[in-house]
């Protein structure tokens, strides 16, 4: 394809990178006569429509129900040059009677190849003008309409999109469980046992607390131990933890809280936390979907007053039984199967949150508690 037909585009089209082939492959079955570039000039990870025999919206629409390669599939509704002061002109053009005042709109630009010009300079600039035209408010969250510009070189792709067609992890009627799990204090009996099987088990274990930044870990061993299998544990520990973090640290658009670790006997730190809230998980528990209506009225008590949880979870001999006398509830997360350890954590926390993320919505969006940081 020359350089000008780039200015007669009707589908722009993201995908996985390596896929851009396949898609192609996928839309000339659709449309035998459009024209179909994968990675225009090298760019990985778009592919470029002209449609043939069908009209470009019915092909968009073939394309996003029979072509799952293709990640997001944009209708190009006007095209501009790769220049801010024309793509503001054409994006007004689009927008006109389609954005109303009462609605919220946010602007998203991806430019590929070099320009004068940065993607947030085309954001600032169209976002004041569609404002200023429709009198419509500017929300980067949730918006109602999303104005989409792919700038490819010399020319700028626009489209004007639903706001819902953009995923996002969370979004209005979502409550952001790390502000449970950080109300966690959990108390973990350590693995111990040949040397590598604890340093891969404390691993495992570290990274899962990190993944859900629970408030405290305990190691809790029961009574007296071996030193050294405790050793490898805590190295493995320590190092999981920290691996999780690392990453969370450079990819979340949030704080992280890395978890601190502290190292207290079982029995003593039930003790220690008399008088607060205990959850213990072993199988001899009732089933949690049972009781969920009462766990619920608890934690969102707590969550409410700050009020600190304590999660007890076992290893391979278990919580001790005589414990379960003082914990205000004993749960299990998957009736008649046994979790092994490097799991049962991770099965517990993912349990409480399917069976209180809607109460926790429900009860506690009014009060602010859920809302973003």
């Amino acid at each position: 394809m020359t350089r000008e037909n780039l200015a007669d585009i009707d589908i722009v089209i993201t995908c996985r990178l390596g896929m851009e082939k396949v898609v192609a492959s996928y839309i000339k079955e659709l449309d035998p006569q459009a024209v179909v570039i994968p990675s225009p000039r090298g760019l990985l990870g778009m592919v470029l429509v002209k449609s043939g025999s069908l009209e470009k919206e019915r092909l968009a629409h073939e394309i996003r129900s029979r072509v799952p390669e293709a990640e997001k599939v944009f209708v190009v509704e006007a095209v501009a040059r790769a220049d801010v002061n024309d793509i503001v002109s054409k994006v007004l053009s689009v927008v006109k009677g389609r954005i109303s005042e009462g609605q919220s709109f946010a602007v998203r630009t991806v430019r590929r190849g070099k320009h004068s010009f940065t993607s947030i300079d085309v954001n600032v600039a169209v976002g004041a003008a569609v404002k200023d035209a429709t009198g419509a408010r500017v929300d980067l969250e949730n918006p109602d309409k999303v104005v989409v510009v792919q700038i490819v070189h010399e020319y700028a792709y626009i489209s004007l999109v639903d706001g819902r067609e953009f995923w996002k992890k969370m979004r209005p009627g979502k409550f952001p469980m790390y502000k449970l799990f950080r109300l966690i204090s959990v108390a973990h009996e350590p693995y111990l046992g040949p040397p590598d099987a604890s340093y891969t088990m404390g691993r495992r274990i570290g990274r899962e607390v990190q993944t859900y930044e629970v408030g405290e870990l305990i190691v809790a061993p029961i009574g007296k131990i071996e030193a050294t299998p405790l050793y490898h544990f805590l190295r493995g520990l320590f190092e999981g933890i920290e691996s999780r973090y690392e990453i969370q640290r450079r990819s979340y658009g949030r704080e992280v809280h890395r978890v601190r670790v502290y190292l207290q006997d079982m029995y003593q730190f039930v003790r220690s936390r008399m008088g607060e809230v205990i959850i213990v998980f072993e199988p001899e528990g009732e089933p949690i979907s049972r009781v969920s209506e009462e766990l619920s009225k608890l934690v969102i008590d707590c969550l409410r007053k700050g009020r600190r949880i304590n999660v007890l979870v076992g290893a391979r001999e278990g919580v001790p039984t005589g414990i379960f006398r003082f914990a205000t509830m004993v749960l299990d997360v998957a009736p008649g199967v046994v979790i092994s350890t490097d799991y049962a954590l991770a099965s517990a926390l993912i349990a409480l949150a399917t069976v209180l993320h809607e109460h926790l919505v429900r009860e506690l969006s009014s009060d602010g508690v859920g809302e973003a940081e």
